[in-house]
């Protein structure tokens, strides 16, 4: 089992890593083929408290409103006991983190490289690893929270844009739904339950997760939902007992925490015979086993698609023909060669020999202009800034003309004023290149190298 869920673990890094990510592919991808447990849940719902509580570590961003942005695919590996754990991130491969405090500043960190320092969503992953001896073999993908209403700061279209991502995932054959809705809620109202229920009518693929059982009014419990009787699923539902707010903010042991939950559902006498399957350490436990198998049963479809990817790949290269030297001077040109392919694409997007160009011109024609003309340019390039600027220069030396070093600093200072929205243009035409799938399509050797820039 642990062998297959590594394997599967280095394949989901290599896919990163070569930009295939899966969302919203026309074809077939060797990602969309990988199972895949993906952890689906409202704002407010407990999903962040279950994945720390099957980590056994806080290190995941808090706070209100919409904290993930972006998907995190976490990858769990069990190590010897005695062993000190650590984590470490895709995109900081020779990092290792032992603090998991800066464990969720990082995931906030590569959150804003990717997205800015905005509220919007970004549909490219984060991968982070967890080397722990309190864990099980696991993979999760943690999606954003489903919402209903967009806060201030972010688009009215982020509830449409979160819940298009969320299906991204979900809706793929090989992916089992890890569905986590809170007990203190009307069951019918929950949205991981409302979404799951639409991309996967019969249940087979969704796992219930029942939250906050302990906060439910008194003299109710969820007995009927946890022995399937609300709503049957084909796997039972498991309940779980998160660490309160008051917890989180005494920084509780997380062991303890998981101690306090086996004695909750031991000695309450609604729960009592149902105590032996719930609790998060049953939980990734059955979701390491359940992913073991489903694994296995895919095996066959897998090897098929990596055979296949490799033929392509290998016709492409032979396409390409040999490389032109190993030397130092073969390889830039190898290098400036790829860059004039992809210039040469990318002007077709904008010539309209491709689609989408039209979504890159609108950055150029609307957001940068717009951008631009916020900028308090009065005072800067005012009478008096210019010769304040060119007096210090030059000094009070007598010129026939303007002194050149005056207007290269009077230049350079208006440059770093509009870096700014420059830069932010850039992001923008980046953002949707990979958001929308534009058709800028990269050979072997460009996506090779790309991967070695990063």
């Amino acid at each position: 089992m642990d062998n297959l869920i590594s394997l599967v673990n280095k394949i989901q890094r290599a896919c990163t890593a070569l930009g295939d990510h899966g969302e919203n592919s026309a074809l077939p991808t060797l990602w969309d083929s990988l199972p895949a447990i993906a952890v689906v849940g409202g704002q407010s719902s407990g999903k962040s408290s279950v994945l720390e509580s099957i980590v056994g570590k806080d290190f995941l961003p808090r706070g209100s409103g919409i904290v993930t942005r972006r998907p995190l695919v976490l990858q769990l590996h069990k190590i010897d006991e005695g062993n000190r754990e650590y984590a470490e991130f895709l995109h900081l491969p020779r990092k290792r983190f032992t603090d998991f405090a800066a464990v969720r500043k990082e995931i906030e960190d590569e959150t804003d490289r990717e997205t800015g320092r905005s509220k919007q969503i970004s549909s490219v992953p984060i991968h982070l690893s967890i080397y722990s001896p309190n864990v099980v073999n696991l993979t999760l993908i943690d999606l954003p929270g489903l919402t209903k209403v967009a806060i201030e700061g972010q688009p009215d279209s982020i509830v449409q844009d979160i819940e298009k991502m969320v299906r991204s995932f979900i809706e793929k054959p090989n992916c089992i739904i890890l569905a986590i809705s809170p007990a203190n809620q009307d069951l019918a109202t929950s949205d991981a339950i409302k979404i799951s229920r639409e991309v996967d009518p019969t249940g087979n693929r969704t796992i219930g997760v029942l939250t906050k059982i302990d906060l439910m009014d008194k003299g109710t419990n969820a007995v009927d939902i946890l022995e399937g009787k609300s709503y049957r699923l084909k796997f039972p539902w498991v309940g779980v007992v998160n660490r309160s707010q008051a917890d989180i903010n005494k920084n509780v042991d997380m062991i303890a925490a998981r101690h306090r939950e086996r004695d909750y559902f031991t000695n309450t006498s609604e729960y009592k015979h149902l105590a032996h399957r719930m609790g998060s350490e049953h939980l990734a436990k059955m979701l390491s086993k359940h992913l073991e198998t489903v694994i296995k049963s895919r095996i066959p479809g897998i090897q098929s698609l990596i055979n296949k990817t490799i033929a392509d790949l290998e016709s492409e290269l032979s396409h390409l023909g040999k490389p032109i030297s190993t030397d130092a001077g073969g390889k830039l040109y190898m290098i400036m060669e790829i860059c004039r392919l992809f210039d040469q694409i990318y002007k077709e997007h904008l010539d309209g020999v491709r689609p989408g160009g039209d979504k890159i011109y609108h950055v150029f024609d609307n957001q940068l202009p717009a951008a631009l003309k916020r900028l308090q340019f009065d005072k800067q390039l005012s009478m008096d800034n210019i010769r304040k600027l060119i007096t210090e220069a030059d000094g009070y030396q007598p010129h026939l003309i303007a002194p050149e070093q005056g207007y290269r600093r009077l230049i350079e200072s208006t440059l770093v004023t509009i870096k700014g929205p420059a830069e932010a243009a850039v992001d923008a035409v980046c953002m949707k290149i990979k958001e929308d799938h534009l058709d800028i399509q990269l050979c072997a050797s460009e996506r090779f190298f790309l991967f070695m820039l990063y």
